[in-house]
């Protein structure tokens, strides 16, 4: 399955893009980081980004798309811009009618280093790991995006409006629950999933939503 992972920011946004198999196994596809000239307008800005991330999918084709949320901070100023290139990324996605999924830090952080609260430089060196490269990507916001579609290849918990309109959703038990038909690369990333949570599990279930 190809996810597109977003670390989303006004200057520097950053975009990375994965391919895994059931397995688990990841292979790099494309990163990149959009960047914006501080010195024009806002709108003007979000747009750069905004581009930036519909070549990314236009090109790259992925089958889902996994953001970072974006938690408050004491600089009010670049939660609040952060949060519009989130708004930005979110638009981008809706009108390439794919599934997104957002996945807190700290879950980013757990799915690719074990801990929760990990460090920035630990992160981007299992990152450099997992995809079999000599060295973390550069700058360290493609590597963060990366860290992203890791996370959501791996784990599949997120998607937005996975109870009512969402695409696919594996629940932790390995359920898997689809709206509409999934593509043959998404039916195998699901069942794969769901077979691995159904482990143990008591009761599960496999299911498709009309």
């Amino acid at each position: 399955m190809r996810v597109l992972g977003i670390d989303p920011g006004i200057t520097r946004c950053g975009i990375g893009i994965i391919d895994a198999d059931a397995t688990r196994v990841t292979t790099l596809v494309h990163y990149e980081v959009a960047r914006s000239e501080q010195t024009i307008a806002t709108h003007f800005r979000l747009k750069t980004i905004a581009d930036a991330i519909d070549h990314a999918i236009v090109t790259y084709t992925p089958e889902v798309v996994a953001i970072e949320r974006v938690f408050a901070q004491d600089n009010l100023q670049s939660v609040t811009t952060t949060m519009q290139a989130m708004g930005a990324a979110m638009l981008c996605v809706g009108r390439a009618g794919l599934p997104l999924a957002v996945h807190t830090p700290s879950e980013v952080k757990a799915a690719i280093t074990g801990s929760g609260t990990a460090g920035k430089a630990q992160v981007q060196n299992m990152v450099a790991r997992i995809l079999r490269l000599p060295k973390p990507p550069r700058p360290a916001d493609a590597a963060d995006a990366l860290a992203i579609a890791i996370c959501h290849a791996w784990r599949g918990t997120g998607l937005q409006g996975a109870t009512a309109d969402g695409n696919v959703n594996v629940s932790l038990s390995g359920g898997v629950s689809a709206r509409t038909k999934l593509t043959p690369a998404q039916q195998q990333w699901a069942q794969a999933l769901a077979s691995t949570r159904r482990r143990g599990a008591v009761d599960p279930r496999v299911q498709r939503r009309r």
